[in-house]
């Protein structure tokens, strides 16, 4: 359980100095929806914001410095803003329940001597009482410093008053996550269940000639990143309780365009294979042979449906090889899915007018490159006029399609 209310972000590409949502630092935002779709024009920071969430993903599978050269980030130079020589600072603002006060993870990576990227600082804090300061339950600065064992306590920010027990932490290596570290470890729960939460994340770059791949038998319970694996998760569902599979493709095939039925057919080596029946023909096709938008949709559709869901989903531009009616019934698909609590969260980005009409102005984010290059983020409801038309029944989509924003 858990999402995020806000996040800060600095000196990462063109993302100077942005904030979405309620950060510790911006309390008089309102937080994040469960549904945030960031829009804009092409070069703006859209695809970069995806990929600060992709490069926290990765700083906790590989040290930062692998982070940094991985999926083509050219190294921490090539990441860190043009012009600037302060470390790159990543906020994140999150809260487990509605019941339990957020907690800030701050981190802060930089050069060091030798000239390699490393975690300058890495903190996790949060406000025991009702009232009073927030408290530090991880500090680190170049992979020394405490934590506090167990799910309360903590030093204040202030003061420095101690509550609870406080270990001395040095880690052998200062370019590895902290939190990966002692979020393996039962005494610190609260680092654990925020590890947890940050490994739950799924960031979905799904290509459909991935998706045709027939792999062996293997059944998986999530879909990878590029879907290549579609079959395996389908062949785990089936396994795992085929009733429920049954229902799961029975929604979802009335929700693709001239599909009228999905069966699962078990191959002799265990492998399940999906057979598509589409309206017209007497026979089955199999996914290989699925036009891209079909298999599109309905890996979307099937991430939605998960049993034991990822509790963040980034997706990249879900317009792209999809008719476009089809994007205001996704849209509407995935907000019902992620509801208001804290099961959920998920965040797009796209250019589709036709997705953001199914939005309120509160979902959408518009990012702009300012005079000096860099990107500003905008609530679409803070614009003016916005709100007042859209309480009038005009579509947030239409507006910007108007010019009204962004």
């Amino acid at each position: 359980m858990g999402k995020i209310e806000g996040i800060s972000i600095k000196n990462y590409g063109s993302l100077k100095n942005i904030t979405l949502g309620k950060t510790r630092s911006h309390q008089a935002n309102k937080p994040l929806s469960n549904m945030t779709t960031i829009i804009g024009p092409s070069g703006n920071g859209k695809s970069t914001i995806a990929d600060v969430f992709g490069f926290i993903a990765d700083c906790l599978d590989m040290d930062v410095e692998a982070a940094c050269d991985a999926n083509n980030r050219g190294g921490f130079e090539q990441i860190r803003s043009q012009g600037v020589e302060e470390p790159i600072m990543i906020e994140l603002y999150y809260r487990e329940s509605s019941n339990t006060r957020p907690i800030t993870y701050e981190l802060s990576i930089d050069l060091d001597k030798s000239g390699r990227p490393f975690v300058k600082e890495e903190r996790l804090r949060q406000r025991v009482e009702r009232r009073g300061g927030p408290k530090s339950f991880l500090h680190l600065q170049n992979g020394v410093g405490y934590a506090f064992e167990g799910s309360i306590g903590g030093q204040d920010d202030k003061t420095g008053t101690v509550d609870g027990t406080k270990v001395p932490v040095e880690l052998s290596d200062n370019r590895k996550l902290g939190i990966v570290t002692l979020g393996a470890m039962k005494q610190y729960s609260r680092i654990e269940r925020f590890l947890k939460f940050l490994q739950s994340w799924y960031l979905c770059y799904f290509t459909p000639d991935a998706a045709r791949r027939i792999q062996t038998s293997a059944p998986q319970p999530y879909l990878d990143r590029i879907g290549s694996n579609l079959n395996n998760v389908a062949q785990y569902m089936y396994r795992e309780n085929k009733a429920a599979f049954l229902k799961t493709l029975h929604d979802i095939q009335n929700k693709l365009p001239g599909i009228e039925k999905i069966e699962p057919l078990k191959m002799p080596n265990g492998q399940i294979v999906l057979q598509f029946w589409e309206k017209g023909f007497k026979e089955p096709f199999f996914s290989p042979k699925m036009s891209d938008g079909t298999l599109k949709l309905f890996a979307y559709y099937l991430l939605l449906h998960e049993n034991n869901p990822r509790q963040l989903v980034f997706i990249e531009e879900p317009e792209n090889g999809l008719y476009h009616h089809y994007l205001g019934d996704l849209a509407e698909e995935m907000k019902k899915n992620v509801g208001n609590g804290f099961s959920k969260q998920l965040f797009v980005t796209t250019h589709s007018p036709f997705f953001v009409n199914s939005l309120t102005s509160d979902e959408v984010w518009v990012l702009q490159k300012g005079k000096d290059g860099f990107s500003t983020a905008k609530r679409a409801s803070e614009y003016e006029f916005v709100k007042e038309l859209t309480s009038e029944g005009v579509f947030v989509g239409d507006l910007w399609y108007d010019k009204y924003f962004g």
